[in-house]
């Protein structure tokens, strides 16, 4: 059986690999596109020359907060409206509909429209996040709630417990690793959009300077860029991984006992 420590030194190792193969295919030329690819020991370079002097740090922290905020009111409402649609029949039937036409719309799709409702500011990739982050967090938080099995809500309500006794206390404790799922997934893909809204609309931002460095040839800030989108990304799916580890670790623990 390995240890936590073994399976972080394996799991490393390929990127160690990549890594290294990416540096000697570009520091030797191996390749003829190899002029486009500056060696990673120059990136990482970049990646600190960038930080030193600020560059960094003020596009990292507009397209941060930006994401903070439109993920934490997307996640929210989506929540709450995935609790009430799941749980009440008529709240489903009411709004299902109205939410069902609106979900296939790409999150991009809407900058054309947000655009000249909003206009070119904050509010623009912060809407674009909470749009994202919304519907698939709905939809799996509907999924959660109404696939809670039915024998345990009725053991409670034979037991006296009210419906938000029920709701509260079984209902949307079973439902969390659903709700988690749509967040980690939600995490990733709201530093996407926010890089995509950055590159179209915002002047500020990591997406942005993505933007200045392909006009200037800059493949190395590109690629600074493009890793911090993938640190990112890595992090805030391990944040709720964890997040969800600990909030449902009782049940778990109950599960396993309890079988």
């Amino acid at each position: 059986m390995q240890t936590r420590n073994e399976k972080f030194v394996f799991g490393l190792l390929p990127v160690i690999g990549l890594l290294s193969i990416w540096e000697g295919v570009a520091r030797f030329g191996l390749l003829p596109a190899s002029v486009l690819l500056p060696p990673f020991s120059d990136v990482l370079l970049e990646l600190y020359s960038l930080s030193i002097n600020g560059v960094l740090g003020t596009h990292f922290l507009s397209s941060l907060v930006r994401v903070l905020v439109g993920f934490i009111l997307g996640a929210a409402a989506g929540i709450i409206f995935g609790i009430t649609m799941g749980w009440n029949k008529v709240a489903d039937k009411a709004l299902n509909p109205i939410f069902s036409l609106l979900y296939p719309i790409p999150t991009l799709g809407w900058i054309p429209l947000l655009m000249l409702w909003v206009g070119i500011n904050e509010m623009l990739p912060i809407t674009l996040i909470f749009i994202c982050s919304f519907f698939p967090i709905l939809y799996n938080t509907i999924t959660g709630v109404k696939g809670v099995n039915k024998d345990f809500i009725n053991v409670a309500k034979c037991l006296g417990a009210s419906d938000s006794k029920v709701l509260f206390s079984i209902v949307i404790p079973l439902a969390l690793p659903n709700i988690f799922t749509g967040l980690r997934l939600e995490a990733g893909m709201a530093w996407r959009v926010i890089i995509a809204a950055e590159m179209v609309a915002i002047p500020s931002g990591i997406g942005a300077l993505l933007m200045k460095a392909e006009s200037l040839i800059r493949i190395d800030i590109i690629l600074v860029c493009l890793i911090i989108l993938a640190v990112m990304c890595l992090l805030f799916e391990k944040f709720f991984q964890y997040l969800e580890i600990r909030m449902t670790y009782k049940w778990r623990q109950y599960a396993i006992h309890h079988p």
